[in-house]
């Protein structure tokens, strides 16, 4: 069955607003893992806006099943990862503007940084993917820093309608294909929610999917591990290995 791990950034993004204790993204994670989580997903972010380095080293403590650092290739937050060892680090692009993470990471155009980066996580022993677009170069260039894993940005087809979304699916599907044959392990995630998810876990070669603000926002009415649940359910239901 595809596995779930479970950003949750946004439980933190709650508690920034207040500057407050509560919630806690740890305490959210351990009710995450307890409602049928594979892993745990938190982005440390350059300017802190939600996850702080705090977090990110409970975690580390805590997490049973699996935790994954999303990251910039960015050396402050590379010398964190380094220290604190997450079971795996994914390259993502940041800017401080942005809400949330626009788009994949451009291999090609930063090539030696993020080849680079992916080194030196392998080296301490750190499993590497990289965020990126469902984009046949892309993917062609990412084989090539050393990377075992990739997550396909998702965010395009979550946003499409209609027959915009038929294209965009079939562009993730081909993608998936790609990645497999390139020999990546194949991820995917970025606004996926409780009804896009269906078709997105019918793509062949997809190993795992991650999800966040869906399943906060579900968590605020049922609470994380009934919120979780339900996402495994639906991923069971419509998988075919199930």
């Amino acid at each position: 069955m595809i596995k779930l791990g479970v950003n949750v950034d946004h439980v933190a993004t709650v508690r920034q607003a207040r500057l407050s204790n509560e919630p806690d993204p740890v305490r959210a994670a351990v009710l995450a893992e307890l409602g049928g989580a594979d892993g745990i997903t938190v982005h440390l972010r350059e300017d802190r806006r939600h996850i702080q380095e705090r977090d990110l080293r409970l975690l580390r403590e805590i997490v049973k099943t699996r935790l994954n650092l999303e990251m910039a290739c960015n050396e402050e937050i590379l010398k964190i990862a380094l220290d604190v060892k997450p079971d795996m680090c994914t390259l993502v692009p940041e800017k401080r503007e942005e809400l949330t993470t626009e788009g994949g990471l451009d291999v090609i155009s930063h090539f030696d940084v993020v080849k680079e980066c992916v080194e030196k996580l392998n080296e301490a022993g750190i499993e590497v993917s990289i965020f990126i677009d469902p984009d046949e170069s892309q993917l062609e260039k990412a084989i090539y820093t050393g990377a075992k894993y990739v997550e396909l940005h998702t965010g395009r087809y979550a946003d499409a309608k209609g027959d915009d979304r038929i294209k965009e699916l079939k562009r993730l599907k081909l993608a998936a294909k790609v990645a497999n044959n390139l020999g990546f392990v194949v991820n995917a995630g970025h606004g996926l929610d409780y009804m896009n998810i269906i078709d997105v876990i019918k793509i062949p070669h997809i190993y795992e999917v991650n999800i966040g603000h869906s399943i906060v926002a579900r968590s605020i009415y049922v609470g994380m591990e009934e919120a979780v649940r339900e996402m495994k359910e639906i991923i069971c239901k419509h998988s075919v290995e199930c």
